[in-house]
């Protein structure tokens, strides 16, 4: 069961870290006036797009799987 939730954790881990970046970088193309062409949704506000909540939906399992473990 160790093994299982570590797995858990390190894809939690990488998937936050991914939407995030993904997020990230489109605000930074959005801001500077600039299509993010590898982006979720080209040239639409970052808040709007799929990416950002992912990002959310992976923030969140991630704190519940932490707050789960201590408790």
């Amino acid at each position: 069961m160790d093994k299982l939730i570590t797995a858990q954790l390190v894809v939690l881990i990488v998937g936050t870290m991914f939407a995030w970046g993904n997020f990230i970088k489109e605000l930074v193309a959005w801001r500077s006036k600039k299509v993010c062409v590898e982006g979720c949704a080209p040239g639409i506000n970052p808040l709007k797009t799929p990416c950002f909540y992912g990002a959310i939906v992976f923030s969140a399992a991630l704190v519940l799987h932490v707050l789960i473990m201590q408790g």
